[in-house]
């Protein structure tokens, strides 16, 4: 029998990171949890409550870390570069703070020069957070993005060389987001498309998959557009998901929803997946 894969969602933490948090997820049937610490939106450094950090580290739940949509180590301009290097940092002291499992980073666009430069950009500053995680702290986990425009990292194979920049450190991991995947042409819908996907993952980067984005697309595949839709109302179908669980790159490996709606959109997404995972 392969490792069963916790079930959950991306919570709010109204009311407080742990309390609010651990609410949520009651709420909605998790089995486990991924947070904000820190504005989504923003680089505001925020400390948080150390009693609720504390709280969610003693709760025992597998936890995971989102850093703010605005990061990306591939950016020439060096304002963006210095905030994404301090948030980075900032997240990954709070996920040991927290006892999370991973820091997830979106891997980021070259923007307007060239991939090769981006990618030694990786090595000089993304690497170094690496080295600076102890040993048991949270791994940073490298989600792909849809493919639009200058992005560094889109398809599985696209982790080849954004892992060798990062000398393929250890602590390195991977976040595969289904609807990126999809937007950037993996056609999980296809017959063979999610044995095909997460065999390639799994001959590149063997054993760094350590959380799987679940999300459908309002898009279809190859569009690059990262558009999330709720499990089996969207391009990719519910099936696809149940596949997913069974193979073995995933056995073990935790499932976070990021759909949209609320408390009860969330909760019928986590029991459809359970029901694909336990049938």
């Amino acid at each position: 029998m392969s490792p069963t894969s916790l079930i959950g969602g991306h919570v709010s933490v109204t009311g407080g990171l742990a309390t609010g948090g651990l609410k949520y997820m009651a709420e909605i049937g998790a089995e486990m949890a991924q947070v904000f610490v820190t504005n989504p939106r923003g680089w505001a450094l925020a400390a948080g409550r150390p009693e609720e950090d504390a709280k969610l580290a003693e709760s025992g739940v597998v936890s995971f870390i989102h850093t703010p949509y605005l990061v990306n180590f591939g950016s020439p301009n060096p304002e963006t570069l210095a905030n994404s290097i301090a948030i980075t940092r900032h997240t990954l002291l709070r996920g040991v703070a927290t006892g999370s499992k991973g820091v997830v980073v979106h891997t980021g666009s070259a923007v307007s020069q060239s991939r090769d430069d981006a990618l030694r950009q990786l090595h000089e500053h993304l690497l170094p957070l690496l080295e600076e995680i102890p040993d048991d702290g949270p791994d940073l986990l490298l989600e792909p993005m849809a493919g639009q425009g200058a992005m560094l990292c889109a398809t599985v194979q696209d982790l080849e060389p954004y892992l060798a920049a990062l000398d393929w450190h250890p602590k390195a991991g991977v976040c595969l987001d289904t609807c990126h995947a999809f937007a950037a042409g993996h056609d999980l819908a296809s017959p063979d498309g999610v044995r095909e996907t997460f065999d390639a993952l799994h001959a590149i980067a063997p054993g760094r998959l350590k959380l799987v984005h679940a999300n459908d697309s309002k898009d279809v595949c190859g569009s690059k557009k990262d558009r999330h839709e709720n499990i089996g109302a969207g391009h990719i179908g519910a099936q696809p998901f149940g596949e997913l669980m069974r193979h073995p790159a995933v056995a073990g490996v935790p499932i976070c929803i990021e759909t949209p709606g609320k408390a009860e959109q969330n909760r019928a997404d986590i029991e459809l997946l359970k029901k694909l995972r336990d049938s």
